[in-house]
């Protein structure tokens, strides 16, 4: 399990390099991720344009890393492929993350 980790002044921007977030790698997803962000201590842009699937495990472990948060830190998922839109969707948790289309500036009108 890796993440690309950039500091940008006001947030970090973490890319998932993973393609699946399923319940072969939830766990660790999930407890590097809370690593990753108890130490910086910034609000996360999650950019999970490479992740093609998503089960109910990866999805909890989604919502374990933003619970552990502080409310004053936000967790943006950006660039959502339209599998794992699709479970957002379904589980209605779309209403509940704050969901981008895009981690970089945009390029169309």
């Amino acid at each position: 399990m890796q993440f690309i980790v950039e500091d940008a002044e006001t947030h970090l921007n973490i890319r998932i390099t993973e393609s699946r977030i399923d319940a072969a790698i939830a766990t660790l997803f999930k407890d590097k991720l809370r690593e990753i962000v108890a130490k910086n201590r910034k609000p996360v842009h999650l950019d999970m344009a490479s992740v093609d699937f998503m089960d109910s495990s990866g999805l909890g472990a989604m919502i374990a890393v933003r619970k552990s948060l502080p409310e004053n830190l936000a967790l943006v998922l950006c660039a959502l492929t339209p599998n794992v839109e699709r479970v957002f969707r379904l589980t209605r948790m779309d209403s509940v993350f704050d969901i981008r289309p895009h981690s970089r500036s945009e390029g169309a009108s």
